[in-house]
């Protein structure tokens, strides 16, 4: 099995574990919270990710780690470590994300433009796609002098290019085919 598999049999484990006890909001910011300090402290991914730690060890290091977490959580790690699946916690926590996102229907949408983009006009952009979709937009803006011209709106994995290196693109395939 990849591993993007794995992380979304787990993730899915725990979204539904967490939802059925209503403990959505807090799991989710919670293994957020773990897996920013495991991403962050190089000692502690040594200590969960590495064989020679039995999973004793390993369990007494968890409960100090996130004392005070949702018990659910703490054993959902126990099982990682258990299994030595620890190393996967990233990819489960990315999955996490969007199951909650999707279910608090919040969207994530990045505008780049080439130029800082004027505050209304990336707040008109993400009103228009919050009509459209019926979610909450989350709006990032990012500034990529490489696209030009336009606009590049991602929203969630769907990327619309309006930006004028696009449309210089396919001028070029279509003056290529005619050639």
């Amino acid at each position: 099995m990849a591993m993007e598999e794995i992380a979304r049999v787990y993730a899915d484990a725990l979204f539904g574990a967490a939802k059925d006890l209503g403990k959505l909001d807090s799991i989710h910011e919670q293994l957020g919270a773990f897996a920013d300090a495991l991403s962050e402290n190089r000692e502690m991914q040594l200590f969960f990710f590495s064989p020679y730690f039995s999973s004793a060890e390993k369990r007494d290091g968890l409960a100090k780690a996130i004392d005070g977490a949702e018990p659910e959580l703490l054993n959902f790690l126990e099982l990682l470590t258990e299994k030595h699946r620890m190393p996967v916690l990233f990819r489960i926590r990315r999955q996490f994300d969007a199951l909650w996102a999707k279910e608090n229907k919040r969207l994530g949408v990045t505008v780049t433009s080439a130029v800082e983009l004027n505050p209304e006009v990336a707040e008109r952009i993400g009103s228009e796609i919050e009509k459209q979709t019926g979610n909450t937009v989350e709006l990032q803006r990012r500034v990529d002098p490489d696209i030009l011209g336009g606009l590049v709106v991602q929203v969630g994995n769907m990327v619309l290019d309006t930006s004028i290196r696009n449309r210089l693109e396919k001028l070029r395939k279509s003056v290529a085919q005619a050639a």
